[in-house]
């Protein structure tokens, strides 16, 4: 069974496709659709800019989607950088851009900057919504470090570890990570659903 993945992120890619490797699921990307019209996500959560994904996506190709907003969310900066996580420092803003601005808002407040990574995983086949959704617990810390992963990445520390998610191997992270647990659990539902 084919799913598209409503992304062109590869590093978002690698992970969702490690998960369904073994599974009755190829998964396609929007990489492999040239010319896909921009998808405004103007949700005020992870989930409804899930969904938007999904459903946008799923009515251009007819293809059973799945999608997700994830992101970063940091207590001392009340949630943010939130839905905002990957347009932070502005519309087109690269990772280091990113880093940089969340470094310059907390160096006003004290260690530890206790922070989340939330993925809200979304599936539709045009008339049915399977969602799930999973939290990574840690902090940011000030200086990058490890050249794995994308995004905050270098900047986090997952509880329970001492180094930075940029420094764990896909393997590692995909055991920890709030995108993997989620798209595990929506696996799983998918599965029950279609009685795969």
């Amino acid at each position: 069974m084919k799913l598209l993945f409503a992304t062109t992120n590869k590093g978002k890619l690698k992970e969702v496709r490690k998960v369904f490797s073994e599974t009755a699921f190829t998964i396609l990307s929007l990489s492999d659709f040239p010319e896909i019209p921009e998808i405004v996500e103007d949700g005020v959560t992870f989930a409804e800019n899930a969904k938007i994904k999904a459903k946008t996506v799923y009515e251009l190709f007819n293809i059973p989607t799945i999608a997700d907003d994830s992101g970063l969310s940091v207590d001392q900066l009340n949630g943010e950088p939130g839905v905002f996580s990957a347009r932070y420092a502005g519309e087109n803003a690269t990772d280091e851009a990113n880093n940089k601005l969340l470094l310059k808002n907390l160096s006003h407040f004290a260690e530890p900057h206790l922070a989340k990574f939330v993925c809200s995983a979304v599936f539709y086949d045009g008339e049915n919504y399977i969602s799930a959704e999973d939290v990574m617990e840690g902090k940011i810390v000030h200086t990058g470090r490890g050249d794995n992963g994308f995004g905050y990445d270098p900047l986090f520390i997952a509880d329970g570890f001492s180094v930075t998610n940029g420094e764990l191997s896909l393997e590692e992270k995909n055991r920890i990570s709030h995108r993997a647990k989620a798209f595990n659990r929506l696996h799983e539902l998918i599965c029950q659903k279609y009685k795969l």
